[in-house]
């Protein structure tokens, strides 16, 4: 906080809060996803989610308590709110009231920004992520802030297994713009420690020590659907005997369908009857897949992940989280089941529920294009103005900011189907490091 009083600094979080979590407000209820079923049942049933990691389902239960998901929304508003507070004395030298409300606003009214963090997902760390790394290894910040800010980069990078190769990209770019052990160590020791909290948890549930025991089931759904792996299959089938063998000539289709259709081959047998749980079933043959398809065709898999990370860039629409898609199935199921009757009513009686927030949204959501695109304009000029000046800060937060937009569009496309939310969830960093780079230093505090 640079010495900055704490009342201050609390008033500032408090202040800020409202503007990234507002939607929540708009839509009645807070936003969820199809995905944040397995979130809920994670702690509820309790129900390990064999596709997701163990880190978020754990956090949202620390503040719902099975009473109310307003609390983990309200929460995800006050830590961006703090993180955003410790940036800007970051950058400036010293925060300020009202340029921490200013940029919490113009985030909040003009980015994608609170339209994932109101959401009850993972992806409302995706963006704070590198603002934790960045505190960690340009930021001046005291012991106690080091604690906190690493306690929630080691949530951040556990919280979703595409968060990993995100800050593994950012410690080498940490590297590269300072050429020193130290920062990267600081910044490298949540992510660490990240690493072996997933490794511990999935060796309890499921008794392989690794981050992802079944992620090979996602990518190997992205490389058949790219062509090599369902080139290769077709090159080794039948004499390989793998369950996919007995569908070759379905081989490629679309890596969604690949993994959740009930009819994909990975959720069929040989004879036409379900396969339940495929995907967690066929991780260890899909592990084989892969490392032969890697070994017979590099070039073709480097070609397609390049044009997956340049197609995941161009994506980045706020809108297909909104939609009430499978949420009868999913989160209300969850809610229904373990959570109070009034709580199930506001859920109902939400807007996202009833199909509306598509169109109450829509109007807020015009800004953001225009924005970004004028954001990769200043970073330009901003950070040419900072080399020059060698305000090291400011240069580094930009360059940090670009490096994680393009980071998460590699690693998204590359292990997954481009999607706009993957996109979508961290290009508001982009607006908010230009903002902060464009105020001026700051002055004693009154």
């Amino acid at each position: 906080m640079s010495h900055a009083p704490r009342f201050l600094a609390l008033l500032a979080v408090l202040a800020g809060a409202p503007f990234l979590v507002w939607p929540a407000w708009l839509n009645g209820y807070p936003l969820v996803f199809i995905d944040t079923v397995s979130y809920l049942l994670h702690t509820t049933v309790p129900e390990v989610p064999w596709d997701k990691t163990q880190a978020y389902g754990p956090f949202l239960h620390l503040f719902h308590w099975q009473r109310s998901l307003w609390a983990p929304v309200l929460v995800q508003g006050l830590i961006a709110s703090h993180l955003i507070w410790l940036l800007q004395g970051a950058v400036r030298g010293r925060p300020h009231l009202g340029w921490h409300v200013l940029a919490c606003a113009g985030v909040g009214l003009l980015t994608s920004a609170p339209w994932f963090l109101a959401t009850l997902m993972p992806d409302a760390l995706t963006g704070l992520l590198p603002i934790c790394l960045y505190l960690l290894a340009f930021g001046r910040v005291t012991l106690g802030q080091t604690l906190w800010v690493g306690s929630l980069a080691v949530l951040a990078v556990a919280a979703h297994l595409s968060h990993l190769p995100v800050a593994l990209a950012l410690l080498a770019l940490t590297l590269v713009l300072t050429w020193r052990p130290g920062p990267v160590l600081r910044a490298g020791l949540p992510v660490a420690l990240a690493v072996l909290l997933l490794c511990t948890a999935n060796a309890i549930a499921f008794g392989r020590f690794t981050p992802s025991p079944h992620g090979s089931a996602f990518l190997l759904a992205r490389l058949q659907a790219d062509g090599p792996a369902a080139a290769l299959l077709r090159d080794r089938c039948p004499d390989a005997g793998w369950h996919l063998c007995a569908f070759t000539d379905r081989l490629p289709i679309d890596s969604d369908e690949f993994l959740w259709d009930e009819t994909s081959p990975l959720n069929r047998e040989a004879d036409g009857s379900l396969r339940r749980m495929g995907g967690m079933r066929g991780a260890e043959e899909a592990r084989a897949i892969i490392a032969e398809t890697l070994a017979a065709y590099p070039a073709e898999v480097a070609a397609a992940a390049l044009r997956n990370g340049l197609a995941q860039l161009g994506k980045m629409q706020v809108g297909d989280t909104l939609v009430p898609d499978h949420l009868a199935a999913s989160a209300r199921r969850a809610i229904e089941g373990h959570f109070p009757a009034e709580e199930l009513a506001q859920f109902d009686t939400g807007a996202q529920m009833r199909g509306m927030l598509p169109g109450l949204a829509a109007p807020w959501l015009l800004p953001h294009l225009p924005v970004l695109l004028a954001s990769l304009g200043g970073a330009l000029w901003l950070g040419w103005r900072a080399a020059r000046a060698r305000d090291w800060p400011r240069a580094a937060l930009l360059v940090f900011a670009l490096g994680a937009l393009a980071a998460n569009a590699a690693a998204a496309g590359a292990l997954s189907k481009p999607h706009d939310r993957y996109q979508a969830r961290i290009v508001w960093l982009l607006p908010l490091a230009v903002g902060l780079a464009a105020m001026p230093r700051g002055r004693p505090l009154q």
